[in-house]
């Protein structure tokens, strides 16, 4: 009796082909019917094969293409044309010192609403297109191109979530401290280094209509894709001032009237009881070190968090949205 074998189990052939009339015959790879010479049915399987059709229909692509490649090579066939339709990477676009790369749809929006940014050129694919414009008009003279996400990704690195839209723009005009004269309540962060960290405090910041955001020029973030991402279009909303001197930052901000509160974990009373007067700035340091000897020993006064729970520090994003809030209660209540 010839069988046929499917692994372990096996059933008489003629039985076999009754079950399985019309249907392709025992396709199980080096099986083999037992006693009757080579497989009815052997499948060669391979990643081509998987990919572009039959395993026979690779092989005969090949021959074509070997064959017209040789004739190529003795001159019976002219040479193969340049394929088209396919650039290399874009790579990192050049950016001058007073230009910077925004990107994501609530960033770049901003920035195009914001009469202060001067707007370059914008990359966009057709669906971000089509969502950016949703309600707004972009400016006739910017040069708009639709491109590829992997086009965006070249330039911005894969890690940027850009939502496909990318702006060049120039930086923001300089903005100098004695224009908060009116401005009762501002944020200055004492060489807080991270950009999320800072783009988020700017979002808390509009969230609490401050006046400003004040930090250092050194071991801060300048102003950046990176930075506006984070903030989520916050950084066109509020002045990002970036000063040389800290502790001569907070005495101008003295002599404009302003009461300087620093955050400290280790401050001699609570935030709420600390605040003074109708100009308030607040004063926040780095994650680990908090605020540097130098500005301790400059602002009006030190005051903590009230934080009854078993953690007595929070990330300074988180921090600075409470100390805003706290400040914004004060001055509505004076």
């Amino acid at each position: 009796m010839t069988l046929c074998q499917h692994g372990a189990s096996q059933i008489p052939l003629k039985n076999h082909l009754a079950r399985n009339a019309g249907a392709p015959q025992c396709k199980t790879g080096a099986n083999r019917l037992a006693g009757s010479g080579p497989p009815l049915y052997k499948k060669t399987m391979n990643k081509k094969h998987d990919r572009d059709g039959s395993a026979k229909d690779s092989h005969y692509a090949k021959l074509r293409r070997t064959h017209r490649d040789s004739k190529r090579a003795r001159g019976d066939l002219p040479p193969a044309p340049p394929r088209q339709g396919k650039r290399g990477p874009a790579g990192p676009l050049p950016v001058a010192d007073d230009e910077v790369l925004l990107y994501g749809l609530h960033t770049v929006r901003a920035a195009i609403e914001n009469p202060a940014r001067t707007l370059i050129a914008l990359k966009i694919t057709q669906n971000a297109l089509a969502r950016l414009t949703d309600g707004l008009e972009l400016p006739a003279d910017l040069p708009v191109e639709i491109v590829r996400p992997k086009e965006i990704d070249d330039i911005l690195g894969e890690d940027a979530i850009h939502q496909g839209v990318m702006l060049k723009a120039r930086t923001l005009p300089v903005r100098k401290l004695d224009a908060l004269q009116d401005s009762p309540l501002l944020l200055v962060l004492d060489q807080v280094t991270d950009p999320h960290n800072v783009g988020a405090i700017l979002r808390s910041a509009v969230a609490f209509a401050a006046g400003a955001v004040i930090t250092t020029m050194r071991h801060s973030p300048a102003e950046s894709g990176v930075l506006a991402k984070s903030a989520s279009g916050a950084l066109e909303y509020i002045p990002y001032i970036q000063i040389t001197n800290l502790a001569k930052a907070v005495d101008e901000l003295h002599a404009m009237g302003f009461t300087t509160v620093g955050l400290d974990s280790e401050g001699p009373a609570v935030l709420e009881e600390s605040l003074r007067g109708d100009k308030i700035a607040l004063v926040l340091g780095a994650e680990g070190k908090g605020l540097r000897q130098k500005t301790r020993e400059t602002v009006t006064t030190l005051a903590r968090l009230d934080m009854p729970g078993e953690i007595k520090s929070l990330n300074v994003s988180n921090a600075s949205a409470i100390a805003l809030y706290a400040a914004r209660q004060f001055l509505a209540r004076n």
